[in-house]
């Protein structure tokens, strides 16, 4: 017998990995565009491993991380042939060891043009259009498409700042900005679009989109029907259940007094796992249909839940879901003053983990 048959008592993340390929599909089928996945932060907390192999055989073959030691793990789980883009180019010797290991730099800034001339490799370069954090300024264009003359370039980027407030005024100042860099780089590939931008329509797609929250799940737009299939489930066991009466107080600071008498279910659930202590007194879980409100504070391994609403006796081992198809992770995220990323990628190690 294998824990995952005997114990009962921990926390569990199921990962529908079918789901994380429908939803790298749905990217790939919005037209003109290749659609490559974002890998980042260990597959924003689902784990890098079996995400990369799935998607890449469902046929993606460009991948995005963050830093160079992601793409050195992401690149042994990888056929040879496909591209890892580290998205926070390189200081220093990382250069060397990124044309080592077949990794390609997104240059954000001209003393890294300079740098990574040395290679006599590909690079991709990154473009600031308004978002003011990385890429080479608005203001020095040409100067950079001059130093650039002759470096072989795999596409040129930009990164959008607003693209989940479809509405928003910058994301049209931002288009506009991108075609002038262009114009810069004819016959060279182009790539301004995550997740959100990707649902701006067809004009944001440009060559390549760079799907990331939505391969997760999570509703890259605000205010819209999710068009994503839920990936992750994230359930927990009650292990025990206390009647309160009124008047009494739940949990470290006694932050919550019930009203009236009611049921309170104690789950394996807490801040150590990565389940954010604001969602204290706000957050819910879902037992038997019915949503059941996190009262008093999280703590490091605990949560209450009023289950007075349960229809019928509860018991320990029964499972409470806190993420999953039941439990939107936007919803819980909007709930806890937060959003689905965070939620993602602060997921610790402690979770008993199945891939589906």
């Amino acid at each position: 017998m294998n824990l995952y048959e005997c114990s009962h008592s921990q926390a569990k993340l199921s990962i529908d990995l079918d789901a994380l390929v429908a939803n790298w599909q749905f990217f790939s089928k919005l037209g003109g565009a290749e659609a490559a996945a974002v890998l980042k932060a260990n597959a924003y907390g689902l784990g890098i491993e079996k995400c990369a192999k799935a998607l890449s055989d469902a046929g993606c073959n460009s991948f995005f991380v963050a830093h160079l030691s992601e793409g050195l793990e992401l690149r042994k789980y990888l056929p040879k042939p496909s591209r890892i883009f580290v998205l926070n180019g390189f200081i220093g010797c990382e250069a060397s060891i990124l044309f080592d290991n077949g990794l390609t730099p997104v240059i954000n800034n001209l003393d890294q043009v300079r740098a990574w001339q040395a290679y006599k490799r590909s690079c991709v370069v990154h473009f600031d259009t308004g978002m003011n954090r990385l890429g080479i300024g608005f203001d020095v264009v040409e100067q950079a498409a001059k130093e650039l003359r002759g470096q072989e370039i795999e596409f040129v980027m930009s990164h959008l700042a607003c693209a989940s407030d479809i509405e928003h005024p910058l994301n049209k100042i931002q288009l506009s900005r991108f075609h002038d860099i262009c114009e810069w780089f004819p016959n060279i590939d182009k790539s301004l679009s995550a997740s959100a931008g990707a649902l701006l329509g067809q004009e944001y797609h440009f060559d390549l989109l760079r799907p990331g929250i939505g391969l997760y799940g999570s509703n890259p737009v605000d205010n819209r029907e999710n068009p994503m299939r839920p990936v992750l489930t994230l359930s927990a066991p009650i292990i025990q259940v206390v009647e309160v009466g009124a008047g009494q107080s739940i949990g470290y600071g006694a932050t919550y007094t019930a009203k009236k008498a009611a049921r309170i279910a104690i789950v394996a659930l807490g801040y150590a796992d990565g389940f954010l202590r604001s969602a204290s007194n706000c957050g819910f879980g879902v037992l038997e249909g019915a949503n059941c409100p996190i009262v008093g504070r999280v703590s490091m391994d605990l949560i209450a839940i009023d289950i007075s609403a349960a229809s019928r006796t509860i018991r320990c081992g029964d499972r409470v879901e806190f993420l999953g198809p039941n439990a939107d992770i936007d919803e819980q995220a909007a709930l806890m003053g937060t959003i689905a990323y965070e939620i993602l990628t602060g997921l610790g190690n402690r979770f008993l983990r199945e891939y589906q």
